[in-house]
């Protein structure tokens, strides 16, 4: 199965290292972010579980929970944890899911459906492809994807970013342009009237006729 923007973020039930969760019942009425891993003790991972870490109250800032899943049992993360402090100085205070049937990897199209149904005997080259990260809104919609090799760190502070973009662009009419931070200039969707826009964000600027540029709304 392929999932796709806009598709919903499919459910289920699994142990993690807080206990057992539904998920989407766990993220409620807010945003979530699932971030994916082939195995336990894996040198590329284990910066990246740290580094989440590091910055959870950045998405805290944003109502948005984070929750990992690696393609082992819950007992094996409760070990990485500890190399993971080790090795980044964070500890890892959210939920990391056991996967040792491989149902959610299965389940959100990371591994074949040939897979199988135990992480046992399986190399991190086998489970290669569990290596996405999916943003998830209020709506349990998939707002975002994004998939790395194993060789390659994730870059959370493009996450937060492309989060903040995705939230603004939820609550008004505008698109984000290319680099766009954090209180820069938005683009005016198309949907939106010159008069219409006169109204909704005062003065703006017509680089194309069909792109319009005005100040960042207020949130």
């Amino acid at each position: 199965m392929s999932l796709r923007i806009n598709d919903t973020a499919p459910d289920f039930t699994a142990e993690t290292t807080v206990g057992p969760i539904r998920f989407h019942d766990w993220i409620g009425d807010g945003w979530a972010v699932l971030f994916s891993h082939p195995k336990n003790f894996t040198p590329v991972c284990t910066t990246e579980l740290g580094a989440m870490a590091g910055i959870e109250g950045e998405f805290r800032k944003r109502g948005v929970k984070i929750i990992g899943i690696s393609v082992d049992p819950v007992e094996s993360h409760g070990k990485w944890k500890d190399d993971i402090r080790v090795a980044t100085g964070f500890d890892v205070e959210y939920p990391l899911i056991g996967d040792n049937d491989l149902k959610v990897a299965k389940l959100y199209g990371m591994l074949p459906a040939g897979a199988g149904d135990s992480a046992e005997g399986r190399t991190p080259a086998d489970n290669a492809t569990v290596r996405s990260v999916f943003v998830i809104g209020p709506d349990k919609k998939i707002k975002l994807v994004l998939t790395y090799p194993m060789t390659t760190g994730r870059n959370f502070a493009e996450i937060l970013r492309a989060i903040d973009s995705i939230q603004l662009t939820s609550k008004h009419q505008v698109a984000t342009p290319a680099n766009w931070q954090q209180g820069d200039d938005v683009i005016i969707t198309g949907a939106v009237s010159n008069e219409d826009a006169i109204a909704r964000f005062g003065a703006f600027e017509t680089v194309l006729p069909y792109l319009r540029k005005t100040r960042q709304p207020a949130a």
